[in-house]
């Protein structure tokens, strides 16, 4: 195997097989576009078991990403796909970005999940853009874009179930696409509470990495509860 692409909080391997890779989580959190930085052990560990667990449950459910299966602890392995430039946002209760931009209060439910594009390219801080502007970069066409609004709400459905069933709420997700070699549009990087932002059922508690932004707690504590909870589901 040999190192193909390393980010912030993984490190990507090719392997014997063709279209296959390798998928090793490390033990660090960022924020704030990689402002913000910790080496934090075990980190690892809960991300690669919860994202296996939620790709794991939406294949049951008939929706195909790129992931195979988990292999350890901190490594699964998941179909080679071709990541489009672009992460996909759901929103079902406005929270972050959204309330400084437009002026929704915190906490404000949308009448239906609200679907937003942004250019993943850290030189420009991966701004907000539309679907003209997709166009413009030649990113996907008219068509792919219905595709990836048409999953991520879809996404969106299920993630919300599974959330009911742990008692928290789904407030918003950003999601990652990638194109097989054959064409195909799937799910592909990860799903965790470090791309989710996920309440307590009756109360504004976090789930998710808010609470390493705002330096309310242990983040691999709150992150194990989450996985506590996603382990009891029947």
């Amino acid at each position: 195997m040999s190192l193909l692409y390393e980010g912030k909080a993984k490190r990507i391997f090719t392997t014997e097989e063709e279209n296959v890779l390798k998928v090793e989580y490390k033990d660090e959190v960022t924020a704030g576009n990689g402002a913000k930085k910790d080496h934090l052990p075990g980190k690892g560990r809960l991300n690669n078991l919860i994202t296996s667990k939620i790709f794991e449950y939406l294949n049951d459910q008939g929706l195909k990403s790129h992931f195979i299966e988990r292999i350890s602890e901190t490594e699964q392995i998941v179909e080679q796909v071709e990541i489009i430039p672009l992460e996909v946002v759901v929103r079902n209760i406005a929270a972050g970005s959204i309330t400084k931009r437009l002026g929704f209060e915190k906490g404000h439910k949308f009448n239906e999940p609200l679907v937003e594009f942004f250019y993943k390219n850290d030189d420009l801080n991966d701004p907000l853009i539309t679907d003209a502007h997709i166009k413009v970069l030649e990113i996907a066409d008219d068509k792919d874009i219905e595709a990836l609004q048409s999953a991520a709400l879809e996404i969106n459905n299920h993630l919300q179930q599974l959330m009911s069933k742990m008692d928290l709420r789904l407030v918003d997700f950003k999601i990652e696409f990638g194109r097989t070699k054959y064409g195909n549009l799937i799910l592909a990087d990860e799903i965790s509470p470090d791309t989710c932002r996920i309440w307590a059922q009756d109360s504004d508690e976090n789930f998710d990495k808010d609470v390493y932004r705002e330096d309310r707690g242990s983040i691999i504590d709150v992150y194990q509860s989450f996985l506590n909870k996603l382990e009891d589901i029947k």
